[in-house]
């Protein structure tokens, strides 16, 4: 039991910010903050790994990302082309080949951002993976991506119903996890049926199993796509305890793909 003025002195790290390179986002009053569990959602293929990726790479933090859905060589090429600059098609047919050395330099600098791969984590293999890093490293990462949280093992699920309830209590257990390490949590989940081609705002609703009451923060993303295969991805702040929100989905900001370097640059206007 604490009073407000103890609770200042325990705060420590927690609600403390990460960096990131989503300046619209941030004119949105959005930010990534340890101690606390965030959900980016969206259709499939519509660039969540790409998101969560480029937020991971920003800054040189610690990191742990658990890819379920993508595997090693998808990883180090799309993470080599962010960091490098280099085109992805490249860095791929160079890393299949064996001919990777230009590389290894830069991804040894970061050397605390760590994957692991399993197709199906369950909860135990989060927590030893955790124990794992804060053994190595001697602290725990500021960033934890699970990507997505559909892939964590949580036991047998018989039917909706169950599958809700049993998203919800990870949920709960993700948020528990961000307080207890005073890391930022950031889950990756999918849409209901009618928002899974992407191409148009998401709210709130629209949310996989209806999981919006535990996140402190949940983004919405779509695509908009031109005739030149140029791609933009739309990031919309339908759940915020710590400032604007709008959980119509239509206020988003706006990045722009790189689809060399698989970098999402700022677009110039919030709408």
């Amino acid at each position: 039991m604490y009073s407000l003025a103890q609770s200042v002195a325990i705060r420590g790290v927690a609600g403390e910010p990460i960096p990131h390179p989503f300046t619209g986002l941030s004119r949105l009053e959005v930010e990534f903050r340890r101690g606390e569990f965030s959900l980016v959602v969206a259709g499939p293929g519509t660039g969540k790994s790409l998101f969560a990726l480029n937020l991971a790479l920003h800054g040189n933090i610690p990191v742990l990302y658990f890819s379920a859905d993508s595997g090693a060589a998808t990883q180090v090429s799309r993470a080599t082309a962010i960091i490098t600059g280099s085109d992805v098609r490249e860095v791929k047919r160079q890393l299949l080949e064996g001919d990777f050395d230009e590389y290894t330099g830069a991804l040894a600098q970061r050397w605390w951002v760590r994957f692991v791969y399993h197709a199906r984590p369950s909860l135990a293999d989060l927590e030893v993976t955790l124990a794992a890093y804060f053994e190595v490293f001697g602290c725990y990462p500021h960033l934890i991506v699970v990507d997505n949280v559909t892939n964590v093992d949580v036991g047998n699920i018989g039917d909706a119903e169950s599958f809700t309830f049993s998203l919800e209590g990870l949920c709960e257990y993700l948020s528990e996890m961000a307080r207890e390490t005073r890391a930022h949590v950031l889950g990756l989940h999918h849409v209901t049926g009618e928002y899974s081609d992407g191409n148009a705002p998401i709210p709130l609703s629209g949310v996989k199993g209806k999981i919006g009451r535990v996140p402190s923060l949940i983004l919405t993303l779509f695509k908009e796509i031109d005739g030149m295969d140029g791609r933009t991805l739309n990031v919309s702040d339908v759940k915020n305890r710590e400032g604007f929100e709008d959980s119509s989905g239509q206020t988003y900001s706006s990045y722009e793909l790189d689809r060399v370097s698989l970098r999402l640059v700022p677009a110039d206007a919030t709408f």
